[in-house]
């Protein structure tokens, strides 16, 4: 474990969140009234997920493999079908919401953040292949790691989305719910190429 290892993990992250990047992205816009905690929450779910995924690829590679690369190919099928109902729910809400305060919204409940967090890190189970050289121990860091970066980098992202949530008033919840189907879309169309 050295420079490269450490290196690769991070590089391995930042690839990783960048699906998890724009929901943020969209969830801040959503509710730009949003208070630390709870960007800590959703940042930490996501991060969360998209550790766990890699973890599960890793032992799928080591125990079950020929089972995993039959369900790797429904991977941007869950995606986009996730990221469509929840986006399409976002956008409906947003275009029926006439002058309400944008902060009086509930936001995302935790249930659609957890199908958030599998839909944005699902396709990360095949970075288990990836890490598949490497023992229990490096797997685990490599994959907190990866949990590391993208909390970093979805904070940046609620951050940014909660200030131009905030100018873009009303108008925000369907751009957020357009986000998140153009990235189911993306995941989805992206496999196939």
């Amino acid at each position: 474990m050295g420079f490269t290892f450490f290196l690769n993990s991070i590089l391995l992250g930042i690839g990783l969140a960048m699906d998890a990047f724009s929901v943020s992205l969209a969830n801040g816009l959503n509710e730009p009234c949003m208070r630390k905690r709870r960007m800590c929450k959703i940042a930490g779910i996501f991060g969360f997920f998209q550790a766990l995924m890699p973890m599960i690829g890793w032992i799928c590679v080591h125990t079950i493999v020929q089972y995993f690369q039959s369900f790797e190919t429904l991977i941007p099928w869950i995606a986009l079908g996730l990221l469509g109902y929840i986006g399409g729910k976002m956008l409906w809400e947003g275009i029926h919401a006439h002058g309400e305060d944008p902060c009086s919204k509930p936001g995302v409940s935790f249930q659609e953040l957890l199908v958030q967090g599998i839909a944005t890190s699902i396709d990360a189970l095949s970075v288990g292949f990836t890490i598949a050289e490497y023992n229990f121990t490096s797997a685990l860091l490599s994959a907190t790691i990866i949990a590391i970066v993208t909390f970093i980098i979805c904070m940046g992202g609620l951050y940014i989305g909660k200030k131009a949530g905030t100018k873009l008033a009303g108008k925000a919840g369907i751009l957020g719910g357009l986000i998140l189907i153009f990235i189911g879309i993306e995941i989805f169309v992206s496999s196939w190429i």
